[in-house]
């Protein structure tokens, strides 16, 4: 059945994915963002199909009024990248605590019965248990550390959607994802950095091996999920979730990063000698998914690593041409 969806945050990376998708699908899709980290031209495609409009989520009067006429809200708008946790923790905590709030007034008000919240692996930080299940306790491990912004304010969502979910919503859905990469995702990730790094040295070193420096000694771990795999994921808990639902989109293919930079090399051909670093404080060594609740919906992601990377490494190679004015 075709729905009128509001995604907040709708032209980010994962925002405008799933935008696309709903559209594909036949559904009305109204989307608000700021561009502070979104852009509108990753909707370039479907724009004439949505109703696209440039706002804040921190503006209730304006996330009330595009909450009118909706079925389904699915909220996104968050400041995401690992380098923002450390340089502006108050305002991922402003976004992420008045975000969630301004949106369930919306929701309430105009009586939209269903809600998605986008969480994050980062509710875990260290979780106990590899692969981890969600049902392991979510944990601020200090509150000193600026890092646990982005996480504590993902509690913080997910408590709120959960408990007004009983009240007010007939559905109420959790997802948490487990990191999503692929073009144009940004450069404040893993990936990309190690992509960028890439094209900067063999632009130094045209041949031999090349000296890599990463943070931490390259033992830390996470498994990757390639973005088509987890939008199909996200339309799946939207077809068949259950109401107070949590479920983890990934994969448990865990790699390190070691293997990781290994693989990125690869994708130029070239051979590298991991140089190892400082680890940034509140670092998680492990991450990696159980997502057997939501392979029981029908879930199953079929892009490897290997082929995933393929396609983010020439994204990202173009992109870094393009911006040095090197015509292909």
């Amino acid at each position: 059945m075709k729905k009128k969806y509001f995604v907040t945050g709708g032209s980010g990376f994962i925002g405008s994915a799933l935008v696309k998708k709903l559209v594909s699908f036949g559904n009305f899709v109204r989307v608000m963002d700021n561009s502070s980290r979104g852009d509108v031209s990753r909707l370039a495609t479907v724009l004439k199909d949505i109703e696209y409009v440039e706002g804040d989520i921190r503006n209730l009067v304006e996330v009330k009024k595009l909450c009118k006429g909706i079925d389904s809200v699915c909220h996104l708008a968050y400041i995401n990248g690992t380098e923002f946790f450390y340089s502006r923790p108050h305002e991922v905590l402003e976004v992420g605590v008045k975000g969630i709030m301004n949106v369930l007034e919306g929701c309430i008000e105009h009586d939209v019965p269903e809600l998605l919240l986008m969480s994050s692996s980062e509710v875990y930080q260290t979780p106990a248990t590899i692969p981890t299940d969600e049902s392991i306790p979510l944990l601020v491990p200090d509150p000193l550390k600026p890092r646990y912004s982005y996480g504590g304010g993902k509690i913080i969502s997910e408590l709120l959607a959960i408990n007004y979910g009983r009240k007010y919503f007939e559905r109420s859905l959790i997802i948490r994802p487990h990191n999503v990469y692929g073009g144009a995702m940004g450069y404040e990730h893993v990936l990309p950095q190690f992509i960028t790094r890439m094209c900067e040295l063999t632009d130094q070193f045209s041949e031999g091996v090349i000296k890599f420096p990463i943070q931490g000694d390259g033992n830390e771990t996470r498994s990757f999920v390639y973005i088509d795999d987890f939008i199909n994921g996200v339309q799946i808990v939207l077809d068949k979730g259950d109401n107070l639902g949590i479920y983890h989109i990934g994969t448990q293919d865990e790699v390190n990063i070691k293997e990781v930079a290994r693989k990125v090399a690869d994708c130029f051909a070239r051979k590298i000698e991991i140089v190892p670093g400082k680890l940034q404080e509140g670092g998680t060594k492990r991450r990696c998914p159980n997502i057997s609740k939501v392979t029981a919906l029908g879930y199953c992601p079929e892009i490897s690593l290997s082929e995933g990377l393929i396609k983010t490494t020439q994204w990202y190679r173009d992109d870094f041409q393009k911006k040095r004015g090197v015509k292909k």
